[in-house]
């Protein structure tokens, strides 16, 4: 068979001119041949030729410091400047209608959107409460506006308003699972907020996400707060894993067993908090007779206590 023939080869020099560190001159000549029937030396070339010269150095231009007063050093989140006015329940009921009229996948819609999250940050639980009332409807697309904006909101009030939506029934089991994730996105959690979802472990449909969202919370709070163990909010929440726990971690069958498991877990994202059952998570774990997978996950619960 014959050799494979190059159809294209290119060549690029380049000289340069430097003097004092600075690059005065560059001449460049690049030349590409293209060979379409390499037996008989048909083909094209092109040669192309190309200087730049230095022509004149300014002087550094002073640094005006009036021009910086503006200026300021952020982060990539979004931001929006503070709201002067005062945002009203029907300003923002009368939004959700527009981003229910508005096409699904425009410019205008996430530009709606955006502004409905940032409205949310400005009502009272009360007026929350209110616009649920009149803006709780599905548009054409069976898209609820309000249910998607509630977890970007991240306000003690937006918290509390979903939690009374997942205690009362009233959204699909796929969006209360939306919810309990997103309270692990929440950069300032409150001991209202703690408070407020605290009940919601105690429910026989509490869910993983219920414990690991809720327990994330907490575990962020007292990141942020010296001696949050003596936070009313945050001895509830573990008094009541501290109850699931019992003495030793005991259980009787193969569903209380993994709900076992599911609660040391989220002991264990609790951290600094869970270090009062600190003694009944080393007898869950030193108690030969328990299944391994407890004994294992009762270690796990101490990876966020200090050694101390």
């Amino acid at each position: 068979s014959q050799p494979e023939q190059q159809i294209l080869s290119s060549q690029l020099e380049c000289v340069q001119s430097i003097k004092d560190g600075v690059l005065e001159e560059a001449k460049c000549t690049e030349s590409d041949r293209v060979t379409l029937l390499p037996q008989q030396g048909s083909g094209a070339e092109t040669q192309t030729q190309s200087a730049l010269k230095l022509l004149q150095v300014e002087t550094e231009t002073l640094y005006n410091k009036r021009d910086s007063e503006d200026l300021y050093v952020t982060n990539i989140l979004y931001e929006r400047e503070v709201t002067k006015r005062e945002v009203t329940g029907a300003e923002v009921t009368e939004l959700v209608w527009k981003l229910c009229s508005a096409h699904s996948a425009s410019y205008e819609t996430a530009e709606l959107f955006m502004t409905l999250v940032f409205e949310l940050q400005h009502l009272s639980l009360e007026a929350l409460r209110a616009l649920w009332q009149r803006s709780s409807f599905k548009c054409r697309d069976n898209w609820q506006p309000l249910i998607d904006a509630l977890p970007s909101c991240a306000t003690e009030a937006c918290v509390v308003l979903m939690k009374d939506l997942i205690a009362s029934g009233e959204v699909e089991e796929d969006k209360v699972e939306y919810f309990f994730w997103s309270f692990t996105f929440i950069p300032n959690p409150t001991s209202g907020m703690i408070e407020s979802l605290a009940p919601l472990l105690k429910s026989p449909r509490a869910s993983q996400s219920c414990f690991l969202g809720i327990t994330t919370l907490v575990h962020r709070f007292c990141s942020a707060h010296s001696s949050c163990d003596v936070v009313p909010a945050v001895q509830s929440v573990m008094r009541t894993l501290g109850e699931f726990l019992g003495r030793n971690c005991t259980v009787q069958d193969s569903e209380h067993l993994s709900k076992m498991q599911l609660v040391l877990k989220a002991i264990g994202n609790a951290g600094l908090a869970a270090a009062a059952l600190a003694p009944a998570l080393r007898s869950c774990a030193a108690r030969q007779s328990h299944p391994m997978e407890i004994r294992l996950a009762a270690v796990q619960a101490f990876r966020r206590l200090p050694c101390s």
